[in-house]
């Protein structure tokens, strides 16, 4: 065989060779680190930490294996759009979306890039993805909440404030998720015989008036939607003295009374196993969208003696966590 048949063969064996690799890693190779695109629509924490936390454990290195475009909204929905729109020029290799109103963005942006969602709300009702098990297009993630949550969350606060009759619900306008989390709520009301009073604002600026029609109509608590900033809603809740609920363990730490949610450090350190996934070869369109396993209930008794509310102990035996 003559010397350059087996260079042009020794060549194309390498060609073939980096079939192996997928185009992300390939490109990522050639160039540069590949780049996670990081959108936040509001409430970075714990999020933000606990999904680097779960790259690490796949074992990438920020700034040595992998770099981020970090993006938050502050819960502004005009500004989301414009970050999404942002990343998308800057060419990331994968966006990775908190809360619905950051997917939307991301999904309206680009229909080609790989979007990790951690987490959407019922992806599927909102039209972001076909099915839970193949979602198809460019999407795929984590799927935050289940139908039930709405009735379960006033169960707690029932158990909690046993003369509930009124529960008021501080819904995100803004947030596609916000009919089916208020309609989830009021199935709920409908079957427990809890009034609720849905609450829809467009932003901060419209809370002190929503406060104020809760505590007119004697709301007995108000369950706040995780895409909102808490914040000034926690803020307003107590000056009204309506009791705050909210879907995220962070609530309660920060303040709120109590919180029934998915475990959300599963959930965001589970986001990372995706970006691996992807990076090496995935199509969204093909990885199955995972739901929580794992429900938690945490009370914040501070704020329960702020409120003079005496939580049962029957309550605080079955909590996650209790913070005094």
């Amino acid at each position: 065989m003559h010397l350059h048949q087996l260079k042009r063969r020794k060549f194309i064996t390498l060609l073939g060779g980096t079939t192996v690799l997928s185009p992300i890693l390939a490109r990522a190779q050639q160039t540069k680190l590949p780049r996670i695109g990081v959108l936040v629509f509001s409430n970075p924490e714990p999020f933000w930490s606990k999904f680097r936390a779960g790259l690490q454990e796949q074992g990438y290195v920020e700034g040595r294996t992998i770099s981020f475009e970090f993006r938050n909204a502050d819960g502004k929905s005009k500004l989301v759009r414009e970050l999404a729109n942002e990343l998308v020029r800057l060419k990331v290799d994968i966006i990775v979306a908190n809360a619905t109103p950051a997917v939307v963005a991301a999904r309206q942006a680009t229909t080609e890039m790989p979007i990790v969602m951690a987490a959407a709300a019922d992806p599927v009702a909102t039209g972001l993805i076909s099915t839970l098990t193949r979602p198809g297009g460019n999407i795929t993630g984590l799927s935050a909440t289940l139908a039930e949550l709405g009735a379960k969350t006033l169960e707690m606060i029932r158990e909690v404030l046993p003369s509930t009759q009124r529960v008021a619900v501080l819904a995100n306008a803004n947030d596609p998720f916000s009919r089916p989390f208020v309609e989830q709520i009021e199935d709920g009301g409908s079957a427990l015989g809890v009034g609720i009073q849905a609450i829809r604002t467009r932003g901060v600026e419209e809370f002190e008036a929503a406060f104020e029609a809760m505590a007119k109509e004697r709301a007995d608590a108000v369950i706040v939607q995780g895409s909102l900033p808490r914040k000034p809603a926690l803020d307003l809740a107590m000056k009204y003295r309506v009791p705050p609920i909210a879907g995220t363990v962070m609530a309660p730490r920060e303040g709120f009374l109590l919180s029934y949610a998915g475990n959300q450090s599963d959930l965001y350190r589970r986001a990372a196993y995706y970006i691996d996934r992807i990076l090496k070869g995935a199509r969204p369109a093909d990885l199955p969208v995972e739901q929580p396993t794992r429900y938690e209930l945490v009370i914040n008794l501070k704020t329960a003696k702020a409120l003079g509310i005496t939580v049962p102990d029957s309550v605080l035996a079955r909590a996650d966590e209790v913070i005094e």
